[in-house]
């Protein structure tokens, strides 16, 4: 499929977008507001070298940088919209044309009753459409219908469709066979995730499971794992940056570092299955605002576990309310004894994703590393919750144009929270303001004190990986170097 380039100017920069063209509009829309760094109230509008307005969709037609399209956000709150006067006026501009070519011409043309029916269309069309009522548009009317009818509202309708039909092309395509060279793709940290669609996604998952023979050592139905998987896939909110892709590339990842390391060889089969479970459901139900903002704004979660990891203990209670499902528990054929194990295993693995305690993992392992036993229950312990800290923050280890799109996403969920704590009055958290935190500078600082002491440990331990993670991570932090430095003398030069 043929990839679109378009190159646009927004606050000033000149930005360039890249897209398949059986892109979704959604996703298309996705890649404007991330590089104008837009809230998801605000409107886009585009315009064409001419200054016509354009629509934003996998239609538009690609271009070149002398001939960029202009980006400009609009309507910067919900209160601040206001419609254009020609919507207002349309109806009764038409009708007093309509009046002067009946004057004139003594009936009126077939335009004119075209674009009568147009209106009306147009009208209709903004009645039922969800993602514009919040415009007041028509509001009585709407207010009316929506009291008198006990319809299901049509955005949750919309999402219900739209997951029924990836369960649809995931069960069509899941007896299908992943080629070889796919196969192999997917056990590097190189593997593009921007390629494939949601429902090939978990197509791919079944396989990683089947891969690994968790369905021969668990008993595990394909059905079921099917079930499971599709079930992962519906608790992932549709945010920014913590979304099913973003579960995908972690458990891929993981995936790959199993084989990578030859750990098929050197844990259990329990084991694996831990950390690929607990990578795969790492950020269930993330609404996108972290634990500093949950406690901060005494949320439901905060409150619910105490102020204690509140997001990491919601995620291991969502994969466990999915498990506890009879038509989705992967784990049915296990003893007991055996579930007990991977219950804990999963719960200290996904725990180990806060941040928070990054350094106390990290030390921990830094200890044990020199004199590392797989014989070890602690040892081994901490190199599970290594393996799926590593998998979890892996993005600078994969190549430039599949993690560079990642960082757009998750500066953008981090800008929406800043915006959110200053609107409430919250301590706003300093690395997500967006009047202080630029692309390169929110990576220097991440990829030289969190990544790189991170995987230099666990390179010690698996040399094989200095090619595969570490070295890409040093030609990250090298890139969004050199990017910083460029733009601090941009800065120094455009002084008055």
């Amino acid at each position: 499929m043929s990839t679109k380039i378009i190159y646009f100017k927004v606050n000033g920069k000149l930005e360039r977008a890249e897209f398949r063209a059986d892109s979704s509009t959604a996703d298309v829309k996705d890649l404007f507001r991330a590089a104008a760094e837009a809230q998801p109230h605000q409107i886009l509008k585009l315009y064409n070298v001419q200054g016509s307005l354009v629509n934003i969709s996998p239609c538009l037609e690609a271009n070149s940088a002398e001939l960029y399209y202009q980006l400009e956000v609009v309507a910067s709150d919900l209160h601040g919209v206001v419609m254009p006067p020609q919507l207002d006026t349309m109806e009764t501009r038409l009708q007093q044309l309509e009046s002067k070519v009946n004057e004139d011409m003594g009936k009126s043309p077939g335009i004119i009753c075209e674009l009568e029916n147009q209106v009306e269309s147009f009208k209709k069309k903004l009645e039922s459409c969800v993602h514009l009522s919040w415009m007041g548009l028509f509001r009585g009317r709407n207010q009316q219908l929506t009291k008198n009818s006990q319809k299901p509202n049509v955005s949750e309708l919309s999402v219900q469709e739209e997951r029924q039909q990836v369960r649809m092309k995931f069960i069509n395509m899941s007896s299908m066979q992943v080629n070889e060279e796919v196969r192999e793709h997917l056990k590097t940290p190189v593997f593009n995730n921007w390629q494939w669609e949601e429902a090939e996604m978990l197509v791919l998952l079944q396989m990683m499971f089947t891969d690994l023979d968790f369905l021969t050592a668990f008993h595990m139905e394909p059905e079921v794992l099917q079930n499971f998987l599709f079930e992962v896939y519906c608790h992932y909110n549709n945010i920014p940056f913590h979304n099913f892709q973003h579960g995908f590339c972690v458990t891929q990842m993981m995936y790959g570092l199993i084989w990578l390391t030859d750990l098929k060889n050197k844990l259990g089969p329990m084991d694996l299955l831990i950390m690929m479970t607990s990578a795969l459901c790492h950020d269930l139900d993330h609404p996108g605002y972290n634990n500093v903002y949950q406690i901060n704004a005494r949320t439901d979660l905060a409150l619910r576990y105490n102020d204690i990891s509140p997001l990491e203990n919601h995620h291991c209670a969502v994969a466990f309310g999915i498990l506890a499902k009879a038509e989705c528990n992967i784990l049915k054929s296990l003893s007991n004894e055996q579930y007990k194990l991977i219950r804990a295993g999963m719960i200290k693995c996904i725990l180990a994703t806060d941040m928070s305690r990054h350094n106390e993992i990290l030390n921990k392992f830094k200890v044990i590393q020199p004199v590392f036993n797989f014989t070890n229950q602690e040892h081994k312990e901490v190199l599970m919750k290594i393996m799926v800290k590593v998998s979890d923050i892996s993005n600078e280890a994969r190549p430039m144009e599949v993690a560079e799109p990642w960082l757009d996403c998750l500066l953008q969920e981090f800008f929406n929270q800043s915006d959110t704590e200053k609107l409430k009055g919250l301590p706003v958290t300093p690395f997500m303001d967006r009047d202080q935190v630029s692309k390169p500078s929110s990576q220097t600082g991440f990829i030289r004190f969190v990544l790189l002491p991170l995987f230099t440990e666990l390179t010690k331990l698996f040399p094989c990986l200095e090619q595969h993670i570490l070295d890409p991570v040093r030609k990250a932090l090298e890139y969004y170097s050199e990017m910083e430095k460029a733009s601090k003398e941009g800065e120094e030069t455009t002084k008055p």
